[in-house]
């Protein structure tokens, strides 16, 4: 099955319906076979209805079409230019604004294709004009882009919790940690290329500095407040427990459009594009997740999940053995998969034996999270890499301010910037399994009260209820 799912996949055809055929052809052989009976795909109509039925998933659309608002609204931009301003007096000081917009983005849009492309379409030419090397100003975009990945509200950790079937709310507690850790590793390593290449990442000359003293600190605060206004909109009331995450995703969509509302950038044409994308998006989930109901049935049908956990849990090393066999396993297929499709194929499959292994579902997750964060900057095929090129100039170009010839930014150079991020990510990975706390610290499991209580009515009105401890 998996063979036939990888040609199928490597023959272009779309992600939903190669699971589903794939499901349905191996269904009917399997049929033919004598290894199924028909009766397991009447269990087919009522799965469907299940996942529309999901609750959970609802967030998605909401933290989507919050995206896609905040996206034109002009919150990235003003941001950027804000924040370039602050830290333009220092060497990397445009890759330090970029890396902080990219997590407050993360924790406000949960978007990659947002931030990537708004970062791209702003900050790049900035970077050109003022002599940045072109591998790290792409690679620290495209990295930022990605930390929408981690950081809640994330997509990723929706669809993660969904299939892991666990709280969103405690995978979003326990994500926030090594989102910002892995942030702090960015910004460590444009602090090394700073000092010991300065040359790649000059800071601002004084005329380019346009803000100072006190009308640079009143941008940054009105800059600033807004989004942490809606960062605490979302995040906050799920934390706090105010909200669950679908009401936090309604309340940021409405907050995103009181945004747009208030910068005087709220159209219908904005509304209906957002609109238009969210639905498409949203629609693109849903039927990769049919496909892979359909794919997961039949193989669990022909015992394929007993022959998985077999063959995981008889790694050496125990526990270990399976996190470093997983990740592995993760970190290649990313080189081919998208994450939505590594959440609905694979960790369906590896959940039970993570379970079983007694491995918290919730740090089991998060790390999942970290590595698939790297499927979106593996060179060729990272999507975060795709983003970039498509608003990176291909030609050369004169710049509208100094009016000097630039050359352009080459796919090999964005290639070559996203490795060191990548290499990033592994070591962030190894930190999270080294180190769970960063996890679990912040999660509070409720505690499950071992007591069964029965009250049976008796006979006589006299008698007590029968009460068993």
């Amino acid at each position: 099955m998996f063979l036939a799912l990888v040609v199928l996949l490597l023959l272009g055809y779309p992600v939903a319906f190669a699971l589903a055929a794939n499901g349905l052809l191996f269904g009917f052989i399997g049929i033919e076979l004598g290894l199924l009976t028909p009766s397991l795909l009447q269990a087919l109509p009522d799965r469907v209805f299940g996942i529309m039925r999901n609750d959970t998933l609802l967030a998605i659309p909401f933290f989507t079409f919050m995206g896609l608002i905040l996206e034109r609204s002009g919150m990235a931009e003003d941001l950027l230019d804000t924040i370039g301003q602050l830290f333009g007096p220092l060497r990397g000081g445009l890759a330090f604004a970029v890396i902080f917009v990219g997590a407050l983005l993360a924790a406000t849009t949960g978007v990659v294709a947002a931030s990537v492309i708004s970062m791209g379409l702003i900050s790049l030419p900035i970077m050109l004009r003022y002599g940045y090397d072109r591998r790290l100003a792409s690679g620290v975009i495209a990295a930022s882009g990605t930390l929408a990945q981690i950081i809640p509200p994330s997509l990723v950790l929706i669809v993660l919790a969904d299939q892991l079937g666990r709280s969103v709310g405690d995978m979003y507690e326990g994500a926030i940690i090594p989102g910002l850790f892995l942030t702090g590793l960015y910004a460590v390593y444009v602090l090394g290329v700073s000092v010991f290449r300065p040359t790649w990442a000059p800071a601002l000359p004084r005329e380019a500095r346009t803000l100072r003293g006190f009308a640079l600190l009143r941008r940054v605060v009105v800059s600033l407040l807004p989004p942490l206004v809606l960062i605490f909109l979302v995040l906050g009331t799920i934390f706090l427990g105010v909200a669950t995450p679908t009401e936090g995703g309604a309340m940021g969509a409405t907050g995103a459009l009181i945004l747009a509302l208030a910068n005087r950038r709220l159209s219908w044409n904005l509304l209906r594009q957002a609109m238009d994308s969210t639905a498409k998006l949203s629609s693109f989930v849903i039927f990769i997740l049919i496909g892979s109901t359909v794919f997961t049935l039949v193989f669990r049908g022909v015992d394929g999940d007993l022959w998985v956990d077999h063959l995981l849990t008889s790694v050496p090393g125990g526990e270990l053995g399976f996190l470093i066999v997983v990740n592995i396993l993760v970190f290649c297929l990313a080189f081919f998969l998208d994450f939505f499709e590594l959440a609905f194929i694979v960790v369906p499959l590896l959940a039970p034996v993570a379970e079983k292994l007694g491995i918290d579902l919730i740090w089991f997750g998060v790390l999942l999270g970290v590595n698939m964060q790297t499927s979106f900057m593996h060179p060729p095929f990272g999507f975060a890499l795709f983003f970039l090129r498509s608003v990176a100039p291909s030609s050369a170009f004169i710049d509208k301010i100094t009016g000097r010839k630039l050359a352009p930014v080459t796919t090999g150079q964005i290639y070559w910037g996203a490795v060191p991020f990548v290499c990033i990510q592994i070591v962030m990975v190894a930190v999270v399994i080294g180190f769970p706390g960063l996890v679990l610290d912040r999660v509070q499991h409720a505690p499950v009260d071992q007591n069964i209580q029965i009250d049976v009515p008796a006979p006589d009105a006299e008698a007590p209820a029968i009460d068993i401890q």
